[in-house]
């Protein structure tokens, strides 16, 4: 069931992310760029989200397993956990925050894409620039793209 995040799922939320992140990171970013997002995605910023924009979470079984966020003109924070991954529960966290955003008249759509999640985005009719790179220490670096959409 898709429903938007209250403050008693940050907990819930948190964890998910973090899952996801452990399983699904190591094998596209080095231990370090790992760690980056990890903190990243802490639960203040996950709350700082929810203060500045709107947060979804889709929950099975009492579980929450997929959550995205919508601030400003920037779509982030969409996670699914790896065992409800392909399954259309992203693709279902995309649209709802896509429509969120058109009800607020916003034309253009900006988002960060992760190495994972590059096809993803792009069957989403995301147009993806340039890869970026952030220094995470230990000459490990951390590789993404910015993607846009007009919706």
């Amino acid at each position: 069931m898709l429903r938007d995040y209250a403050t008693t799922d940050l907990d819930q939320v948190y964890e998910m992310i973090q899952k996801t992140i452990a399983i699904s990171y190591p094998d596209h970013y080095p231990g370090r760029a790992v760690q980056y997002f990890q903190a990243y995605h802490s639960e203040a910023n996950i709350s700082k989200r929810d203060e500045l924009g709107e947060i979804i979470v889709i929950e099975k079984e009492g579980k929450i397993v997929a959550t995205g966020s919508l601030v400003k003109d920037e779509i982030t924070g969409v996670f699914i956990l790896p065992a409800e991954q392909k399954s259309g529960l992203g693709r279902q966290i995309m649209l709802e925050l896509e429509s969120r955003a058109r009800s607020k008249e916003i034309l253009t759509i900006t988002l960060h894409v992760s190495l994972p999640a590059r096809k993803f985005y792009e069957k989403l009719n995301y147009s993806l620039s340039g890869q970026q790179e952030t220094e995470v220490g230990d000459g490990q670096h951390l590789k993404y793209w910015i993607g846009k959409k007009r919706i």
